[in-house]
């Protein structure tokens, strides 16, 4: 397992942010702040899945108040990148016909939405067996039972 370098904390006032860190540069960058812890898990999961889909590894740490009565700055538990990404999609056979493209773009959306209710659920980090178990969903629930279950992780994220 590697280990993750150490991050300084955040210049300025103790807030939720998130640090990236660039192995070529070796420094830590702000990638997301905010006063809520919920918008930076938001964006850290859609950079997370960005830089993922380069092929790259992501290394994150967050940064927010101390519950304690201080206020000073908290690391808190922010996982590192797993060594591989999951697999993208097989591409469509060739001479598909339209059908199977409205299908596979159906398929994509649902995805989507399932990620996104992920990532507002505060599950960012997700390894290959994640991918195929949203990928699996994807293809078997149909378009409102997707939404029904990303509402449901929205909810119990603390964003419904």
């Amino acid at each position: 397992m590697q280990k993750r370098p150490p991050c300084p904390p955040p210049p300025g006032a103790p807030r939720w942010v998130a640090m990236f860190h660039r192995p070529d540069q070796d420094s830590w960058t702000v990638g997301a702040e905010s006063p809520d812890r919920a918008p930076v898990l938001y964006a850290v999961g859609d950079m997370t899945q960005t830089v993922r889909a380069r092929g790259e590894e992501v290394t994150v740490a967050l940064w927010g108040p101390d519950d304690g009565t201080d206020g000073a700055w908290h690391l808190f538990d922010a996982p590192t990148a797993r060594e591989t990404a999951p697999a993208p999609a097989a591409p469509p056979a060739p001479g598909a016909g339209a059908p199977a493209k409205l299908a596979e773009r159906m398929t994509g959306r649902r995805h989507q939405v399932l990620l996104a209710g992920l990532s507002k659920a505060g599950l960012y980090d997700l390894g290959a067996e994640d991918g195929e178990a949203v990928r699996a969903m994807a293809e078997l629930l149909d378009e409102p039972t997707v939404r029904r279950v990303a509402h449901w992780l929205s909810v119990a994220g603390g964003q419904g």
